[in-house]
């Protein structure tokens, strides 16, 4: 080493306490961030800027050594520092260090000039990629932890800890929820499912298992939305899946029914499960098609859930408002959906069989008079009369 190196080297460590201070001082003169932050991370941010300067001339004096010191700048920052102050923070960061010690340096030859300048660019590198590795393995961790609140959706296995597993996926969905499950190829652009659930005012979660795509869908909550950005259309969920229909492989697409939140999903998940398995079986299901439309299909496969809902939304309903919409709504399905035979049998005129199957249509919101929907209304009185049935019987102490 020539004797002028030697000169400056042991210049530069008589000057690095001068340069940590007046690097502080210009931290809190530049940049607002700084001085808005708690004293802990006021601290480790000054670490970080004194180490890159001990580094700078331990660099200086031993150029081959690039690697290493460049990482160590940043390893000195605890790990709450990467996630409190961003990358073009940590620019700004390092602008600032590289400017006072080059006003304090430069004037002084030029060879320490051109030090400050290449290692600065290594160290700017060296952010780069500190980020780089956080954003990756941040990464890896959110994928690991949604396929995780997924498969307690579609299991029903949730646990206390699902909520908090939803916040810490950043889960933008605002009260109403629904499931979406259908088949794909093993490779999925998640990332264009995700800009089109967002373009539709939906936020979204992704399930691969295999060939099973499953995305859990809730309504973008408005205070996450961009307000510079046009307010996407206000959608019902069916429309949303329609939109994402692209995403999936050929095959049967079915939508569970709405629940109030993201932790009942469970609920719209076992319809959804139960709907693909038996879809093929209506021939002209439409694509992606409800689960509640495949309630008699559901049933007929041995789905607890599907005839309890025939039940519950249909039978009971009809049953609790009036014994008369059930028998009139028996006999029109009965006698073939045709007004005059229902006429007959009950002894009326068919403008009170119309007048009486509009009123079921308002009770149930199921309309008799068509197809599909007559085949749903029948299986639910079979379903709703054998239970009856056995409920009778289970309380007269006979065996059905």
């Amino acid at each position: 080493m020539d004797r002028t190196k030697e000169q400056e080297l042991a210049w530069l460590r008589t000057i690095t306490g001068e340069l940590s201070t007046q690097t502080i001082t210009r931290l809190e003169d530049t940049l607002p961030w700084y001085g808005d932050m708690p004293p802990s991370r006021r601290s480790a941010v000054g670490l970080v800027a004194q180490t890159g300067i001990s580094s700078f001339i331990q660099w200086y004096d031993d150029p081959s050594s690039t690697p290493w010191i460049a990482s160590d700048v940043f390893s000195a920052a605890p790990r709450e520092l990467l996630r409190s102050i961003s990358l073009p923070e940590t620019l700004q960061l390092i602008r600032v260090v590289v400017g006072v010690v080059e006003d304090r340096v430069a004037p002084r030859s030029e060879a320490l000039r051109e030090a400050v300048l290449h290692y600065s660019r290594d160290v700017a590198f060296a952010a780069a990629d500190v980020y780089a590795r956080a954003a990756e393995a941040r990464g890896l961790w959110d994928a690991r932890l949604e396929a995780l609140v997924v498969d307690s959706i579609l299991t029903g296995e949730s646990d206390d800890e699902l909520p908090s597993r939803i916040a810490a996926l950043g889960w933008h969905g605002d009260g109403e929820a629904a499931v979406l499950v259908g088949t794909a190829e093993r490779v999925v652009d998640v990332d264009q499912l995700r800009r089109s659930a967002r373009h539709s005012g939906a936020d979204v979660l992704v399930g691969l298992q295999g060939t099973r795509l499953v995305l859990v869908l809730g309504r973008m909550d408005s205070a996450q939305r961009d307000p510079q950005a046009p307010a996407p259309p206000a959608l019902d969920f069916l429309e949303i899946a329609t939109r994402l229909a692209d995403g999936f492989s050929d095959g049967p697409l079915v939508l569970g029914p709405t629940v109030e939140n993201l932790v009942d999903a469970s609920r719209s998940a076992r319809a959804a499960l139960a709907g693909v398995a038996v879809a093929r079986s209506w021939r002209n299901a439409p694509r992606p098609c409800p689960a509640d439309d495949l309630l008699p299909e559901r049933a007929l496969a041995g789905d607890g859930l599907a005839r309890r809902t025939l039940i519950e939304q249909i039978y009971e309903p009809l049953r609790a408002h009036s014994g008369e919409l059930l028998e009139t709504l028996w006999c029109y399905l009965d006698n073939g959906r045709s007004l005059e035979a229902t006429a007959r049998e009950l002894f009326v005129h068919p403008n009170t069989v119309r007048y009486r199957l509009k009123k079921v249509s308002e009770v149930i919101g199921w309309n008799a008079t068509g197809a599909r929907e007559a085949l749903i209304l029948q299986s639910a009185l079979i379903a709703g009369s054998i239970a009856q049935h056995g409920r009778r019987a289970a309380s007269s102490g006979k065996r059905p």
